[in-house]
């Protein structure tokens, strides 16, 4: 995982980062009020040999004096020592749990010995400094008198006497939480790369350039509002939905350029993708800048094109494919631009072998000599193989890819699948993008419009504009009927 990644990463996970930082914070702050706090009494002595020598007689009564330092230190923890310590005071322990309360240093340098007693009370620890400091002196005076009788050439003076510490020696409570909060960010950030690398859904570019090479013709982001209105029409003409499919447009066409099949099959891996609104879309957006476009609804398990767009869907593909009528009596019209909708018709129990029959080859031959773009929305690809077959007859496969519905190996076994058939994919369409974060897909453009012909464009736009939708012959005056756009459900795969 490289910079871009790892930032990539916190931006998407962030809350985790904040949720374990607090959590630290809150263990920091619960541990330092139940904690009970401890306080220090501390003493020094210092160590002298009583000598009235020479100079030379001193000096090396110093050096003696240094040397003999640190093993009154280590003296210091003995039961020889501590013993009166827990008869003078009445304390119920023994020497070694007395030892473990207290610690003896010197200075190399110095004959100064420095003594701790830790206490959860302030009193008790000062008189436990002092008591063995008294009892110190008592035991090296004792080992240090000579056989006959003599006073001890050492002696142990107190020069700090210790007194009641007024705070806790215990750790800061302003440190504690510190400590908490680096903790919880750590945790916080291992947690989030865990989960960016156990993460296989693909929610970006990014995460598609891992999978594939495939080209990105565009993104769509998430809009509440398309929920009921999923039509581009009923979107404000400068919005960013509706800039977002004439880009996918643009690219399309740049990416078919090269292509004589006038068909392009519409599809995704898993259903909720939103491959059946982005084929209806992208059919409007084509017709819009001119193209005379006709929408095949091949999803016969779940169609969806004709309750979208408010037309008739009883008689179809399947009333065409069974010879029970003809195409041209089939289509309906739809909009103010030259967007025709073969619907599905009845749905059928053999939909794969309908789909990749004959009469199917023959019907989009023709709908390709009299229109200038064939849109087939085709079911996913993983559930059922009616894509994969249709993929056959289409010059082209534009691949929807729900943003963080879609697992990155369910991916790359669509593309396998496309492979297997030897299906041209022109470019994959990420679908369902966040507004804001890391997988944002960022796009500007601009308006020349005056902010007065924008707000009534856009209110003209927003309104539901009334369909006329009739049965009609390829190159004659449809019929008159007239059907009206009907409200709509969220958009289904």
């Amino acid at each position: 995982m490289d910079l871009k990644d790892f930032g990539r990463a916190l931006r998407r996970y962030w809350l985790t980062v904040v949720v374990c930082a607090l959590l630290g914070l809150v263990a920091a702050s619960s541990a330092s009020l139940l904690v009970r706090p401890t306080y220090n009494g501390q003493t020094q002595l210092f160590v002298a040999i009583q000598s009235t020598g020479s100079v030379a007689e001193l000096q090396q009564g110093n050096t003696f004096t240094q040397a003999r330092v640190q093993s009154y230190v280590q003296t210091a923890k003995t039961p020889i020592v501590l013993q009166p310590v827990i008869d003078s005071l009445g304390l119920d322990m023994t020497p070694a749990s007395l030892a473990g309360k207290v610690s003896a240093k010197a200075d190399p340098s110095t004959v100064l010995v420095t003594i701790t007693a830790t206490d959860p009370s302030p009193m008790r620890a000062a008189a436990i400094a002092q008591a063995i400091a008294d009892s110190l002196i008592n035991v090296v005076d004792d080992l240090e008198s000579p056989a006959s009788g003599a006073a001890s050439p050492i002696k142990l003076s107190v020069v700090t006497p210790a007194t009641a510490p007024s705070e806790p020696s215990s750790t800061d409570i302003k440190l504690s939480l510190a400590i908490g909060l680096i903790g919880g960010l750590g945790i916080g950030i291992v947690v989030t790369l865990a989960r960016s690398a156990l993460d296989t859904k693909v929610r970006s570019r990014e995460d598609l350039s891992k999978v594939s090479n495939t080209p990105l013709l565009g993104g769509i982001s998430f809009d509440s509002d398309a929920v009921k209105k999923p039509l581009l029409t009923q979107a404000a003409h400068q919005s960013p939905r509706a800039e977002s499919f004439r880009q996918i447009r643009t690219n399309l066409q740049f990416a078919n350029v090269n292509n004589k099949s006038k068909t392009m099959l519409v599809t995704s891996s898993l259903p909720g993708e939103g491959k059946s609104t982005t084929a209806i879309n992208l059919a409007i957006a084509m017709s819009q800048a001119g193209q005379r476009v006709v929408l095949v609804d091949a999803d016969l398990r779940r169609p969806t094109a004709a309750n979208y767009l408010g037309l008739e869907s009883s008689a179809g593909l399947t009333t065409a494919l069974l010879g029970t009528a003809s195409v041209e009596d089939l289509l309906q019209s739809w909009g103010d631009d030259q967007l025709y909708v073969l619907a599905s018709g009845q749905i059928p129990p053999n939909p794969s072998e309908l789909l990749g029959s004959a009469p199917m080859s023959r019907l989009l031959g023709k709908l390709e000599d009299e229109f200038d773009v064939v849109i087939i929305d085709a079911p996913p690809l993983i559930p059922v193989t009616d894509a994969s077959v249709l993929a056959q007859l289409a010059g082209g496969v534009v691949m929807v890819v729900g943003s963080g519905k879609l697992k990155s190996q369910d991916l790359k076994k669509s593309m396998e699948l496309l492979e297997l058939v030897d299906a041209k994919l022109l470019g994959v369409v990420l679908n369902l993008l966040p507004t804001h974060g890391p997988d944002a897909y960022a796009q500007s453009y601009y308006s020349y419009i005056s902010n007065t012909e924008q707000g009534s464009g856009e209110q003209s736009l927003l309104k539901t504009r009334t369909m006329n939708a009739s049965h009609m012959k390829v190159g004659r005056r449809p019929r008159s009927r007239s059907a009206s756009v009907q409200s709509h459900v969220a958009p289904r795969g």
